[in-house]
């Protein structure tokens, strides 16, 4: 299935070597305590960087951006020279595999994304088959590629996709919903279209992330930002079940890839996330303390987080003082040091390097 997209002679092409460096990530994940955790930060290529702005303004569009793979491995370097962050993650978007499957996808400039709608049976009929989606996707593996050769060898390379919940939630409303509203409905009037489009969606995923991996990465990484507005068995089925599958799926393929969870807003669910998922590092939001988070989840193995990306915006001696007190709250087991969500675009850069040098200080 990924012939199409490895050339021959490329698969994994640098990978081995790649892999071969002593990388802090890489430890976390395996489970060491380190006295420096190692940091990288959600949506670290974005537009609180100028050198992001500038370049994004001369692939013309968001989109263009992403499936333009020299530009789009450009922006994933970028705070790699800037910052030196421990990871660099895949310049992408969580919607190119809706786009990949057949719908319709645009951005609207202040505004967010836009898509075609998945509420029935036809059009959910009218979605190409998950063979087929790599035909989209190649630009994102070549990126990949890119990547894996113009990394330094100290810099482990992550990939990622959306979990299928919240990619769901995106193709069901056409548009990102502050509570989720359309996917709920939809599940409860018509559950039997909802979970063959979850089903398409995860299988979708999986092809995904596996060609990532065969392309390069490392690790990878599923963004579930939407977990939180599943409650009780809807968290276990459409969260809990479909992370556990991909992961499975993946390990089969690929059985020392790790992979980092990040089921957004989960609260007590976290609890037990590693074990029931298989996922080497669950990521957790700062809706949960660093405290709660090292007694309850890191018991179980590695944790990333957690610090609110506000103070990305506000910096100050309160930026330093909450670092410092996340890194000594999960100081006694593997941890990944990040922000509990994407840093927005209003950050200051230099709050940036502020919380670095606060992490390894």
């Amino acid at each position: 299935m990924l012939d199409i997209l490895v050339q021959e002679g490329d698969e994994g092409a640098g990978t081995e070597d790649h892999m071969a460096a002593d990388k802090t990530i890489l430890k976390a994940l395996k489970g060491e305590v380190q006295d420096v955790p190692p940091i990288w930060m959600m949506r670290q290529a974005g537009r609180y960087l100028p050198e992001y702005k500038a370049t994004r303004a001369k692939a013309g569009d968001f989109l263009s951006l992403c499936y333009n793979s020299d530009l789009a491995t450009e922006v994933t370097l970028q705070p790699i020279r800037r910052y030196g962050f421990d990871a660099a993650i895949l310049f992408a978007d969580i919607l190119l595999v809706p786009q990949a499957l057949g719908a319709d996808l645009w951005f609207v400039t202040g505004e967010g994304p836009r898509l075609s709608t998945i509420t029935t049976q036809n059009e959910l009929d009218q979605l190409r088959p998950v063979t087929d989606i790599h035909e989209t996707l190649n630009p994102i593996y070549q990126t990949v590629r890119n990547l894996s050769g113009a990394l330094p060898s100290d810099v482990t390379l992550i990939g990622f996709a959306g979990a299928p919940w919240t990619v769901a939630t995106y193709m069901i409303a056409g548009r990102g919903t502050p509570d989720q509203g359309p996917a709920h409905r939809l599940k409860e009037v018509n559950r039997v279209v909802f979970d063959r489009l979850m089903d398409r969606i995860t299988e979708a995923t999986i092809e995904y992330l596996s060609a990532q991996i065969v392309a390069g990465a490392e690790v990878v990484k599923l963004f579930d930002s939407w977990a939180g507005s599943l409650k009780g068995e809807d968290f276990d089925t459409y969260a809990t079940a479909p992370a556990k599958r991909i992961i499975a799926a993946l390990k089969e393929r690929h059985p020392d890839i790790p992979i980092i969870a990040f089921p957004r807003e989960a609260g007590d669910k976290y609890i037990g996330f590693h074990e029931e998922t298989g996922a080497d590092c669950v990521a957790v939001d700062d809706s949960v303390s660093a405290e709660w988070v090292a007694e309850h989840v890191q018991t179980a193995g590695c944790v990333q987080g957690n610090l609110k990306s506000s103070h990305m915006v506000t910096g100050g001696a309160a930026l330093e003082s909450e670092t410092r007190r996340i890194v000594h709250a999960l100081n006694k087991g593997p941890h990944i040091f990040n922000l509990g969500h994407g840093i927005t675009p209003d950050a200051d850069p230099d709050n940036v390097q502020r919380m670095i040098d606060a992490v390894r200080g």
